[in-house]
């Protein structure tokens, strides 16, 4: 196919083609297209571009046509000339529809990409989106930095364009992109943020919020690279096998202390969901008194030995653990006693 040669689609092949000379892909890319505009527009970039592309349109089955909205979208990406593939991802699991459809999202496009680089059609409008939603929940800067160009094996290109371009590039195509019902439902906060929140900002601000969002993130995960590996340094020098090692951590800055115990609790299979939880693990590091194990979430079913029990952080002979206790609270693999308190 022959692309017209339009400013809108000038912009998306120019982002394409950047994010290609900074992370160098093979040839073959795979793709994450869902009919809407972004991922249209990406296929179209990509395939301008001369990228070998298989499309993968993936169908949750949540909604009535979805099959339909699916094979539509991988028919578009033939006639780029794409390689296209439907596949259906069943949505179960804990944390509402919206997360689990993503998870099923993105367990299907790693099985369909067999290792290739997977790229999803994520704007700066969707970035800057992410940012407001972080600083909303309290997060700290390993949310607010927001998502990656590349994050093995996700790639996003479009970041650095305005969804505003990936509409106008299909309208250059001839294509009217399929809207999706779930992106004007008021019911999500993300939905609220993009069609109340933001343009609010823009007016009050008088216009560039969502590019200065967008660099906030560039910005802060630029920093987040180099606390991230100074954290990873500060883990190695305290990890004792499975435990960490109290009195190295206590003697390191906070920022640096807090990554390497959430880095470690996550190793060990937790899932730490709350900033109140982190800082009551760094308090068995540096205020310890005593106290008793601090609970910790886990993803579902990964540990069946618990019996529907829960992991506890404790603190024992100068050493940080990871523990089992069954549902009524009885240690599971609580050998030894806990430390006593420091005077």
């Amino acid at each position: 196919m022959k692309f017209p040669e339009t400013p809108a689609l000038q912009r998306v092949r120019l982002v394409v083609r950047a994010w290609c000379t900074e992370f160098s892909p093979p040839g073959a890319v795979v793709v994450g297209c869902s009919g809407g505009a972004d991922s249209t527009a990406l296929v179209a970039g990509c395939r301008a571009e001369g990228l070998t592309v298989r499309a993968v349109a993936v169908d949750h089955g949540l909604q009535v046509g979805s099959a339909d909205v699916a094979a539509e979208a991988a028919a578009r990406a033939e006639t780029f000339g794409a390689t296209a593939v439907v596949v259906r991802a069943e949505v179960a699991g804990p944390g509402g529809t919206e997360a689990a459809a993503r998870r099923a999202r993105q367990a299907a496009l790693r099985e369909a990409a067999g290792g290739r680089p997977v790229l999803l059609g994520h704007t700066l409008d969707d970035q800057a989106e992410t940012v407001l939603l972080g600083l909303g929940r309290g997060a700290g800067a390993g949310s607010l930095q927001a998502m990656a160009a590349w994050s093995e094996p996700w790639g996003r290109p479009l970041l650095g364009i305005r969804r505003a371009d990936t509409l106008a590039a299909c309208a250059d195509l001839g294509i009217e992109p399929w809207a999706d019902p779930h992106n004007v439902d008021p019911r999500f906060a993300r939905v609220r943020v993009r069609n109340e929140v933001l343009p609010l900002l823009e007016d009050v601000l008088q216009g560039g919020v969502a590019e200065a969002l967008a660099r906030t993130a560039r910005r802060l995960r630029e920093d987040e690279d180099v606390l991230g590996a100074l954290a990873d340094e500060l883990l190695a020098r305290a990890r004792r096998g499975s435990t960490v090692d109290a009195e190295t951590l206590a003697g390191a800055p906070v920022a640096l202390r807090r990554r390497a115990l959430l880095a470690w609790l996550r190793d060990r299979g937790a899932d730490v969901r709350t900033d109140a939880t982190l800082r009551a693990v760094d308090d068995l590091v540096v205020r310890w008194r005593g106290q008793g194990a601090v609970a910790l979430a886990e993803p579902p079913g990964t540990r069946p030995e618990l019996g529907g029990g829960r992991l506890v952080a404790v603190r024992r002979r100068g050493k940080l653990e990871v523990a089992g206790h069954s549902r009524d609270g009885r240690p599971l693999d609580l050998l030894d006693p806990l430390d006593p308190p420091e005077n």
